[in-house]
């Protein structure tokens, strides 16, 4: 009787496997994915979203905990949302994401940090009563539509970007890490001297240098209204020199007058001189 039971059982137990499986595994999980195409959907409603990677063991341990968190958001009315930092850097910048795993709380554009337990009674009661006005939120200089963090966002795709091509070239290409490096700095260097030239030139259209060319010597003929002071100073100046020049020869003359009234009476006084001594 057991014998004949058991193959029974065994079929049984295997149909319930095999109808069970596509049930269990294709079951579509209520943790929605957020990638630097859709980042922007956070800004609207309220959202709980977990930053992750595939390798983190603590990760690996919150994973269960946040799926049956996220089977209360619609009653909670609060999307719930995991990004992967490996496959999304950008996000990881915009976030500034130092640890993991890390939660983020946002309410209509506000992101606030969320530090308490990482368990789905935790989080439940986190939305239901509201614990996140406790929170601080992010300053909107550091938030993730600011252009500081779009800039830093920046930054980490093309980290991303240079060890991809860095990988690209050793593992593809064959070549050694020190010609990889080269490449690298060459390819610095001459962005660098672009990015130069271009300042340069757009410096140069944008303020134009001011060349300074000789000023023609004015005509005495034609002379400005503010050239007037000038000229009656010059004029001045000659008048003046007239009268020394008159003064000079004013003087000469009257010495040169002096002069034979002079000899005359030495010639006379020299006679005279000449009967005394006798």
């Amino acid at each position: 009787m057991t014998a004949s039971r058991s193959p029974v059982v065994f079929v049984a137990v295997l149909l319930l496997l095999v109808c069970g499986a596509p049930w269990t595994h294709g079951r579509r999980s209520d943790v929605r994915i957020i990638t630097d195409e859709n980042w922007k959907e956070l800004l609207e409603g309220e959202w709980m979203i977990e930053f992750y990677a595939p390798w983190c063991p603590a990760c690996q341990n919150l994973q269960p905990e946040w799926e049956s968190f996220a089977e209360w958001g619609e009653d909670l009315e609060v999307n719930v949302a995991k990004v992967d930092v490996t496959e999304q850097p950008g996000l990881s910048g915009r976030f500034i994401i130092t640890a993991l795993p890390t939660i983020y709380h946002c309410k209509d554009g506000e992101f606030r940090r969320y530090q308490g337990p990482r368990t789905k009674k935790d989080f439940i009661n986190f939305i239901s009563e509201k614990e996140w006005k406790n929170i601080e939120p992010v300053s909107s200089w550091f938030g993730p539509g600011s252009v500081l963090m779009s800039s830093m966002s920046a930054l980490f795709q093309l980290s991303m970007w240079i060890r991809t091509c860095h990988n690209y070239f050793i593992e593809d290409l064959g070549l050694p890490v020190w010609g990889s490096y080269t490449v690298f700095a060459l390819a610095t260097l001459l962005s660098g001297l672009l990015l130069g030239l271009c300042m340069i030139f757009v410096a140069d259209c944008l303020f134009p240098s001011k060349r300074r060319r000789p000023q023609p010597y004015p005509s005495k003929k034609l002379l400005p209204e503010s050239s007037q002071p000038l000229k009656k100073l010059e004029e001045e100046q000659e008048a003046d020199e007239e009268d020394v020049s008159e003064e000079e020869a004013g003087s000469k003359e009257g010495t040169n007058k002096d002069f034979p009234r002079n000899t005359i009476r030495q010639r006379s006084v020299g006679p005279s001189l000449a009967t005394d001594q006798s």
